[in-house]
């Protein structure tokens, strides 16, 4: 991000506009939401970006450009190589989706995120899971389960996982240290995959009884279609990784635009290679991938103005926080919630650097970087696992989120309002685990 200066605190109205019409007018005016929410965002972002382009001139508009290319770009074309990848490797053999059959899905899916990255473990078992219980009249809560768990929390062993991780490695963590965050995965992901476990029994005794009395295994043996897709998600996955090593400068840039051009190849190859029967048998549309692009398009452009405030440390509007934030519980918990709303890797970043200027000011990052790790390691944790695991707690915090929401829906299930999964889900649930998750490693 350039350096912008002070942006005005009412200049961020329009994002939190932008959030408040994807919370309510799905709820309030559905036909409406569902007809014109490429209208709806478009208005949004054109209220942040003319003020902003007329009062910035030359270097708002470099920092458009900037977001749109260096941000916007290769977030919706790994999530569009990600989507038709996955869309292309079908489970044949459908599975009856009791409470064993969805408990081990979402386990497998977990298990894959931290080295297939969150949103490629998403892609390759939300298909399945959405086949196996295609009779169920109770389908939601497993839909949010799995964002919990396969989008968010299961990303925190690897820098491949998630990018706020990746960042970190970028910026002088070893690749090896997230391993050591199991502890907190352990109990984030086993306490969510009990209480998935109680919620599921629960609705499972209210299925059809007809439903529940079918065999418990596949009606026809397993076998894996468009198994090259997943030769082309490893393919995938070596470009993100290579082209992260690159560094900045232009030869990042350079990189970058490499790796944009790859998946490009990558997710047409998976394309005209894949049987279009392994796509109808999967109910591959583009209709997800659409969604998420506008979506995100609208929160990528009024977001500028919140990213800012957080970029200008303690001399901007958020520095009140900034300043708070002194004990591993507090940078959990700052990282944790902004991470909720905005993009989580910046916000991993900004605290991160905070935690080396309160503690080793002075010092080069990668040896600043250094001394965290040995002296004061709890701060690095707090700040990793609250930017990965809070990410659960919002549709927008995170793109696998939205994506999910958009599959489910897509595939018949009547999934929660955005206030209602906040309500239902974050609040009474994922909240208490991340207080327990504070008490049990940051209290000190």
């Amino acid at each position: 991000m350039h350096d912008l200066g002070t942006l005005p605190a009412w200049s961020a109205l329009p994002f939190v506009g932008l959030l408040l019409s994807i919370a309510l007018l799905p709820l309030t005016a559905p036909a409406l939401w569902h007809r014109h929410f490429p209208k709806v965002t478009a208005a949004w972002s054109a209220a942040f970006l003319g003020p902003f382009v007329l009062a910035r001139g030359r270097d708002a508009v470099d920092e458009v450009v900037h977001v749109a290319l260096v941000d916007y770009l290769p977030f919706v074309v790994l999530l569009a190589a990600l989507f038709t990848i996955g869309g292309g490797i079908h489970v044949r053999g459908a599975l009856r989706g009791s409470p064993v059959v969805n408990a081990t899905l979402l386990g497998t899916g977990t298990l894959l995120a931290s080295w297939v990255g969150t949103t490629g473990a998403a892609m390759l078992v939300i298909r399945p899971l959405l086949r196996a219980n295609r009779d169920r009249r109770h389908r939601a809560h497993t839909m949010v389960f799995f964002i919990a768990l396969v989008a968010n929390v299961g990303g925190a062993l690897t820098p491949l996982g998630d990018p706020p991780l990746f960042l970190g490695f970028l910026h002088g963590v070893p690749f090896a240290w997230t391993l050591g965050l199991w502890p907190e995965t352990l109990l984030v992901g086993g306490c969510l995959l009990t209480l998935y476990l109680l919620h599921e029994l629960y609705f499972w005794r209210r299925e059809d009884p007809a439903l529940r009395a079918r065999p418990v295994g596949p009606r026809e043996p397993l076998r894996l279609e468009g198994v090259h897709n997943l030769v082309l998600l490893g393919g995938v996955l070596a470009a993100v990784v290579a082209s992260g090593s690159v560094g900045a400068g232009g030869a990042g840039r350079a990189a970058g635009f490499a790796r944009d051009g790859f998946l490009l190849l990558v997710l047409a190859a998976s394309w005209l290679t894949t049987p279009q029967r392994i796509r109808d048998a999967n109910g591959y549309s583009w209709g997800p991938i659409r969604e998420v692009a506008i979506l995100f398009a609208g929160i990528f452009a009024t977001m500028i103005p919140a990213l800012a405030m957080l970029h200008a440390g303690a001399a901007g509007p958020l520095g009140f926080l900034i300043g708070a934030v002194r004990t591993p519980a507090q940078f959990f918990w700052a990282t944790g919630v902004l991470s909720s709303f905005l993009d989580n890797a910046p916000t991993y970043l900004t605290f991160l650097s905070t935690a080396l200027g309160r503690l080793h000011p002075g010092v080069a990052e990668r040896e600043a970087v250094a001394r965290l790790l040995a002296e004061h390691d709890a701060y690095l944790r707090a700040i990793a696992v609250g930017s990965v695991f809070m990410g659960a707690n919002t549709y927008v915090a995170n793109a696998p989120n939205f994506m999910v929401k958009a599959i489910a829906e897509e595939a018949g299930v009547r999934m929660p309002s955005f206030f209602g999964y906040v309500l239902r889900y974050s609040l009474p649930i994922f909240v208490p685990i991340f207080a327990l998750t504070t008490w049990v490693f940051f209290r000190r």
